[in-house]
């Protein structure tokens, strides 16, 4: 019985361990306030849990930096229509979203617009609003 006991509360653990990975956007980012950042697309990544935009970005100093833009799921990206050609490295991009509240160079996508006008949300491509 006392197996039986050990082998149960084992396999409640590991199954709680997905839910405790999965984090809310508003405990690591600021929904009050809003940032835009006009730069470079570096990179899109489509790894779960979340997907991640990199853009360099020209500062007023004139230094490079690199932010960081968390965005949906890839498969809810890939499900509306998005395909990674669509936005090669060098792509100049404003993107609006959160900031991270740690004040690093991180934020939560809300909209990306390409200098052609196309516009892609959270979950990807969107129309024009």
């Amino acid at each position: 019985m006392k197996r039986l006991s050990v082998f149960l509360l084992l396999v409640l653990l590991i199954g709680a361990v997905p839910v405790l990975a999965h984090h809310s956007f508003a405990a690591h980012y600021d929904m009050q306030k809003s940032i835009t950042i006009q730069g470079t697309l570096v990179n899109v990544r489509l790894t779960n849990p979340h997907s991640w935009f990199f853009v360099d970005v020209k500062e007023s100093d004139g230094t490079m930096s690199r932010w960081a833009f968390e965005a949906g799921t890839p498969g809810g990206m890939i499900r509306n229509g998005y395909k990674a050609s669509e936005l090669p490295p060098g792509t100049a991009v404003t993107i609006t979203g959160f900031p991270s509240r740690d004040k690093q160079k991180v934020g939560m996508l809300q909209r990306l617009t390409t200098a052609d006008g196309k516009s892609y949300g959270m979950f990807g491509p969107q129309e024009a609003k």
